[in-house]
């Protein structure tokens, strides 16, 4: 387990390709750094400087078909390298880290979307994160028809087919049905001020909170 994290708190936003999770995790930063907190926006994979090596070597389509298991090893590398470097160190002087993707992103997509043990994927994430859970995980939810047909350039995994990302939105969405405490569930059709309102709104609570 994780040290003591002081103040910090961990907001996470998830979901499939193209549903707008970069556009609100700035709008809630904006907003946070309005209130006076230290904010650090960050992103999976590829949020560091070792971390953009191993980026280039699961999304870029010029390494070819690369084994599954290869693969989610080295999102596992990105994530532990990202925690080491910056996620923790935030977490302990207190600011608010907001993550575009986490561990969740590696179950739904190494996990369930490529058919490997889901279990032993959650082992291997929750091993190199030390297990560290967000406070908030944020799913914005769109049919994958629309999420992924709206991105012009795809990356491997974005064009990886249907079944993949419809297998993932499936597996966010019942992961959220299991701890709503820490979850929220927004439709990403919905406009964008509304489902920054409504992120605004459940992060207050966190912010306040004793």
């Amino acid at each position: 387990m994780v040290g003591p994290v002081s103040e910090g708190i961990f907001i996470v936003f998830e979901g499939g390709d193209g549903v707008g999770k970069s556009t609100q995790t700035k709008l809630l930063a904006e907003w946070l750094a309005g209130q006076g907190r230290e904010v650090v926006l960050t992103f999976e994979p590829g949020g560091t400087e070792l971390g953009a090596v191993l980026r280039d070597l699961v999304l870029n389509p010029k390494w070819g078909d690369v084994s599954p298991r290869a693969e989610a090893l080295m999102y596992a590398a990105d994530k532990a390298q990202h925690l080491y470097e910056l996620v923790l160190p935030a977490l302990r002087r207190g600011a608010v880290v907001i993550s575009d993707r986490y561990v969740d992103s590696m179950l739904a997509y190494q996990g369930a979307g490529r058919d490997l043990d889901v279990d032993r994927v959650e082992q291997i994430a929750r091993w190199a994160t030390t297990d560290l859970l967000p406070d908030l995980t944020v799913v914005l939810d769109l049919d994958p028809d629309q999420g992924v047909a709206s991105i012009a350039d795809k990356d491997r995994l974005e064009g990886a087919g249907e079944q993949l990302h419809q297998r993932a939105r499936q597996f966010f969405l019942d992961l959220a049905a299991r701890d709503a405490e820490h979850y929220l569930v927004l439709p990403a059709r919905d406009s964008v001020a509304s489902i920054a309102g409504a992120v605004r709104d459940r992060v207050a609570a966190l912010v306040s909170a004793p």
